[in-house]
């Protein structure tokens, strides 16, 4: 097995699915001569030609309306949003056509398509350049959204979204993109859409995050450690907004009784609303405290001087952690 960062894990999944499947065509802002602003198409255009891996113009209603009349007339689409606050201008398209097709045709067509982008803050970005956008997309019906949280799942992540025959949003956070390295399956593999995935077990108190926030949650477990506080985390990456992994989850709450859900988006209305919702409706009579989430702030993403100020920090997870776990 190669070791791989993120960002060269996303790039050999779409460089096999285009090997694989010459219905496959990736495309975007600068995603084909220059590989991307993150380069995470690197090599592509010059691999399989400007047919199949090539340049749009700064059009991103254009990026996401192509993307739908390509699926339907038999290509897989992966399309790329040079940025998160980015996909804005090509919501209409994405809500009201893309995700509605299957519906709408009655089940005659459906839309293979993948949209990705870098997501969220943490590198110091200007204005639209740091977006959560799992709390609007998440809610889309016929929508799928996906946010990897190591190279391996994003591999594996992006392989069956390439595959799956409705519409993904393949959410990459930019902040990890290059942040660590992990043994990557040099083949082609699969992980499936809508699995959480536990990245340690524990007894005393369960805690969900995902895509760049199970490293800061990762860093809180060491912060209570160092400070001598026995708490058994059991660690949920969730991997996908929508659909959630009922089951992980509430198995999880009502083996530990306390539940804890960590995330980057803003706090209302975010996902974190929905997985309290989801515990108190499925594992309220195990409940030994009120399920707490650690959110960012209702407001727009700071300028880069002040952004550090809107991130959740290790302290203020392992606060609340603690907080829940000595209820």
């Amino acid at each position: 097995m190669a070791v791989k960062n993120l960002l060269q894990a996303i790039n050999e999944a779409l460089d096999q699915k285009m090997a694989d499947d010459k219905r496959v065509v990736v495309f975007g802002e600068d995603s084909g001569y220059e590989g991307g602003v993150f380069r995470v198409t690197a090599g592509l255009q010059k691999k399989y030609g400007e047919d199949r891996c090539f340049d749009t113009p700064i059009a991103e209603a254009a990026i996401a309306g192509s993307a739908i009349g390509m699926a339907i007339n038999g290509l897989i689409p992966v399309a790329e949003i040079q940025f998160d606050g980015f996909v804005f201008p090509g919501i209409t398209e994405i809500i009201t056509h893309m995700a509605r097709y299957r519906n709408r045709s009655r089940g005659r067509y459906n839309l293979p398509v993948v949209v990705r982008f870098p997501v969220g803050g943490g590198v110091r970005a200007l204005e639209h350049h740091s977006e959560s956008l799992e709390s609007l997309l998440g809610q889309i019906p016929g929508l799928k959204v996906v946010m990897p949280s190591t190279p391996y799942d994003a591999k594996g992540l992006l392989i069956s979204s390439i595959e799956d025959p409705d519409p993904v949003i393949f959410m990459e956070p930019k902040r990890i993109y290059r942040a660590g390295k992990q043994e990557v399956p040099e083949e082609m593999y699969r992980i499936p859409i809508g699995k959480a995935k536990v990245v340690k077990e524990g007894k005393d108190v369960t805690v969900v995050a995902w895509g760049p926030f199970i490293r800061e949650v990762q860093k809180a477990m060491k912060l209570l450690e160092e400070k001598g506080e026995k708490v058994d985390v059991e660690l949920i990456d969730l991997r996908t907004i929508n659909p959630i992994d009922e089951e992980t989850i509430v198995n999880s709450v009502k083996k530990t009784g306390r539940f804890v859900v960590v995330q980057e988006a803003v706090k209302t209305y975010g996902p974190g609303a929905e997985l309290i919702s989801l515990v108190n409706e499925k594992a309220f009579l195990h409940l030994e405290a009120q399920p707490t989430r650690v959110t960012g702030f209702d407001i727009t993403v700071p300028l880069p001087r002040g952004e550090h100020f809107h991130f959740v920090q290790p302290e203020r997870i392992a606060a609340e952690i603690l907080k829940v776990a000595k209820y």
